[in-house]
């Protein structure tokens, strides 16, 4: 590839695209450029716990406007932010106190932990650790609660007992009544929210594909029951065409739908939207039935009525629920795995550029007072409208490499030749095309090409 600006729209030959095939390269690449540290890494770092870099924070910004745009935008929906921490009750009614556990193991020589629901049969029949591989040593499974515990107030007792939530989506329905009434919404209609919530996984890891803290994207929707199973398709298909809008290939997605016995106990039916990882097919969102059991649960814990009133038909109802459930940084790992390219001796992201930490990188050709004014200028003009990076080390080329291993679209050089003319030369990270065009018209070129962005 000929990395100078040129006044033509140019590409090179074809090259063999590599596609990610172990999480390793990707840990690797999101430490080098900023994406993604380990948590508290000075101190030897803290069991699968981490910290996004400045190039993190942005794709995950991109990423959850992208989210609360679809579901805000429309009319039926509104949002909240509920507390992390809330009443002890709260977890017993949605059966999370009584149920909210994994069955553990434990070896008594190597000290290591397992789920028996996820260990080989055969070690469970031989009674052998798979990772010290001594027999005999395995524990009797015994159940491990997944919650947090922690003590509101100045004394630690069973009285002040709290837990931080394992899931937002209680925040939602304990709010049903509060929402409805104050955004005057007629039943159907849903309650958005992203935030934390915690879980003391026996065994994390994968990257952050499972963590002990994390971010969730839910949405609620309440409807009249009879209606549900319409809603239920409905919202099946919205959300993978969500996964589609935002870059995901349609070959990496697929529907898993959950047996008899992969049914939660609030479930009447559910779907999760799984992507090909590098480990194999995994969930990254659940659509989830889920009856009448939460505000009816909470309408029998908390004494408060929860049925809704429909006018028009003149009846009392507990709506049915619909639950999309998007874990925020697998989603985020999925568009980072099904980005990563390497393509001879580039590696790009290629991201949409609606994700993309930096829409606009622009350059000075070289470090001279007559680029450097012009180069400002373009600079302050695209800022006012993207999100952009300015770069001025090292040759072009090695500008382009750092641009495309981040996943920025367009590169913008300033060169002698468009000095006289107040041109500049754009650059497309996808097909390293080049083109030459007026620096007043930048803004709106970027702008079209955004709107019309199709994966090379």
């Amino acid at each position: 590839m000929n990395d100078t600006p040129s006044t033509n729209a140019s590409a090179s030959a074809p090259v063999e695209s590599k596609e990610l095939t172990a999480f390793a390269d990707l840990v690797s690449l999101c430490k080098r450029r900023g994406f993604i540290f380990p948590s508290s890494e000075i101190y030897g770092g803290i069991g699968s716990c981490w910290d996004y870099g400045p190039l993190g924070v942005e794709l995950k910004l991109n990423l959850k406007e992208a989210w609360w745009r679809e579901m805000t935008n429309r009319d039926d929906v509104e949002g909240v932010d509920a507390s992390i921490l809330m009443h002890p009750r709260v977890w017993e009614a949605s059966g999370h106190v009584e149920g909210f556990v994994d069955p553990l193991i434990d070896c008594k020589n190597c000290k290591s932990r397992f789920r028996a629901d996820k260990l080989d049969p055969e070690f469970l029949k031989k009674n052998q650790c798979p990772e010290c591989e001594k027999f005999g040593t395995l524990t009797e499974p015994r159940q491990f609660n997944l919650m947090f515990k922690t003590h509101m107030g100045p004394l630690e007792d069973s009285s002040a007992l709290v837990y931080l939530r394992p899931e937002t989506a209680q925040g939602i329905f304990v709010n049903f009544e509060n929402v409805q009434q104050t955004a005057r919404q007629k039943v159907p209609f849903g309650i958005a929210q992203i935030g934390k919530a915690f879980r003391n996984e026996i065994t994390p890891g994968n990257f952050i594909f499972r963590t002990r803290e994390f971010e969730q994207m839910e949405m609620q929707f309440f409807v009249k029951p009879g209606t549900d199973m319409e809603w239920f398709e409905k919202w099946k298909q919205m959300r993978v065409d969500w996964h589609y809008g935002i870059g995901l290939r349609a070959k990496k997605l697929r529907f898993h739908q959950h047996g008899p016995g992969e049914l939660a106990h609030y479930a009447k039916a559910a779907f999760d939207v799984e992507y090909e990882f590098p480990i194999g097919w995994q969930e990254i969102e659940g659509i989830h039935n889920r009856s009448d059991f939460d505000l009816r649960r909470h309408q029998e814990f908390s004494s408060k009525k929860l049925e809704y009133f429909d006018e028009a038909a003149k009846e009392k109802y507990l709506p049915y629920v619909i639950e999309t459930s998007v874990g925020c940084d697998r989603v985020l790992l999925a568009t980072l795995c099904d980005a990563y390219r390497l393509e001879g001796e580039r590696t790009v992201l290629k991201l949409h550029p609606k994700l993309a930490p930096y829409k606009v990188a622009v350059f000075p050709l070289m470090k001279k007072p007559e680029l450097l004014e012009m180069t400002d200028k373009v600079y302050a003009d695209v800022k006012k409208h993207y999100r952009a990076t300015y770069d001025e080390s090292g040759t072009i080329g090695k500008r382009y490499r750092r641009q495309d291993e981040i996943g920025t679209p367009f590169c913008v050089t300033i060169d002698y030749d468009g000095v006289p003319n107040n041109t500049v030369t754009i650059r497309e990270r996808d097909g390293m095309t080049q083109e030459r065009i007026s620096a007043d018209k930048l803004v709106s070129y970027i702008h079209d090409k955004m709107a019309n962005w199709k994966p090379v």
